[in-house]
């Protein structure tokens, strides 16, 4: 009977279920004998929907509602009312988790989303003792306290970067508790992409083929600032990703501008054929959008300011420290930025080469070794636990 593997997410911003897809793929794509299952935490915490009749939208979606319009002024002190009201509700959070584990009897149980990883690891530990629970970061560092790495708890922790490892380290997790992998995880489609032919591909998108061009990205659901970035760089040839934004993508197409030099394109899974026509990335400092934009070979110019999220801070000065990119306060200061990028670009371009993530294919690696262990903790356990006639001591054989 296959192991039974449970990766937990939700759709708040949509990094954490895109990281729980791009990690199920890879466990089917490389062999693993598991069955995968994905966990809703919304939907194991709130089955009746009560939070989606009371406010007639569900969480999630007013979250996406809130980024999608670049409300994020003010997030940080919402996440600590958030983290507290998790911590007042504790005990019937672990309860109604321990229940769903119970139910499920999961072999591992993955974590791939922050502030509740306390109550998901009791959950797991009261429900399925001896069960190994991993929480994955897919931030590039944490943002203590209760964000991604609770100290003091029996679990595994997963880091993309030197920074977040430490701060496991300093949470007390040491060798065999926290793993170091060498960046986010990412659908295999980035890893399959071939090296890009910037103009061949820019000219059957029907753009100027040697005109530098940028591909402009806020996560899957846009952001009405690319509006203000396309009317700060008319001149600049643009690939525009809107995501599940249609209103955007219709402010966008109505937009004046030189004509063969600006591509609105809606939801679409083949990023990676946009990305590779495009020389540089404009956007958000989210994880997976310079974790994808790098991954393609294109130097970053981001944005660092009272309204970046509070756990993409980190992310902004990662990029300048290791000079993979530029970051600007707000979009007048992008014509001076893209100049500068375009004047350096073989360099920059040449620190992000060096870049090698293949996290896709160590965090597998790293489940495996945490189930096989776990099965031997298991197969002990039942040793012990067996009746004492069913231990017989071997006889020698009468002559």
């Amino acid at each position: 009977m296959s192991q039974k593997v449970d990766l937990v997410y939700f759709n708040a911003g949509g990094g954490h279920r895109a990281a729980a897809l791009a990690l199920e793929a890879a466990i089917h794509a490389q062999g693993w004998p598991w069955q995968v299952r994905r966990v809703n935490l919304t939907e194991v915490l709130d089955p009746a929907q009560r939070f989606r009749r009371l406010a007639g939208v569900a969480p999630e979606d007013l979250y996406n509602f809130r980024l999608a319009r670049g409300w994020t002024l003010g997030l940080a002190q919402e996440l600590r009312v958030l983290q507290a009201a998790i911590r007042a509700a504790h005990g019937p959070i672990v309860r109604r988790l321990a229940a769903h584990w119970a139910a499920r009897e999961p072999d591992l149980v993955v974590s791939l989303i922050p502030n509740f990883n306390r109550a998901l690891q009791e959950s797991v530990a009261m429900a399925c003792p001896g069960v190994p629970f991993v929480t994955v970061l897919t931030d590039l560092a944490d943002l203590p306290p209760h964000f991604w790495i609770e100290p003091g708890l029996q679990q595994h922790i997963v880091c993309g970067t030197d920074e977040a490892m430490a701060q496991a380290e300093a949470a007390g997790y040491g060798p065999g508790c926290a793993w170091r992998v060498s960046g986010m995880l990412l659908r295999q489609s980035f890893h399959d992409a071939a090296p890009p032919d910037g103009p061949a591909l820019r000219a059957r998108l029907g753009l100027q083929a040697e005109v530098p061009t940028a591909l402009v990205m806020f996560g899957g659901y846009g952001s009405a600032q690319m509006v203000e970035i396309a009317r700060t760089l008319p001149q600049l040839q643009l690939i525009l990703m809107c995501g599940r934004h249609a209103r955007l993508a219709q402010q966008l197409r109505a937009l004046p501008g030189p004509g063969g030099r600006r591509l609105v394109v809606e939801f679409t899974e083949d990023v990676p054929a946009y990305m590779g026509a495009a020389d540089f990335f404009i956007g958000k400092p989210g994880p997976g959008c310079l974790s994808e934009a790098l991954q393609l070979g294109l130097p970053i110019v981001t944005f660092g300011n009272a309204w970046t999220m509070p756990q993409e801070r980190f992310n902004v000065r990662w990029v300048q420290t290791r000079g993979l990119g530029l970051a600007v306060r707000s979009t007048a200061g992008l014509p001076a930025a893209v100049q500068a990028l375009l004047a350096d670009l073989p360099q920059y371009r040449q620190r992000v080469a060096a870049m090698r993530n293949r996290a896709s294919f160590e965090v597998p690696r790293i489940l495996d070794q945490l189930l096989q262990r776990s099965s031997r903790i298991v197969r002990d356990l039942q040793v012990l636990r067996a009746p004492a006639h069913a231990v017989r001591e071997p006889q020698e054989a009468l002559p």
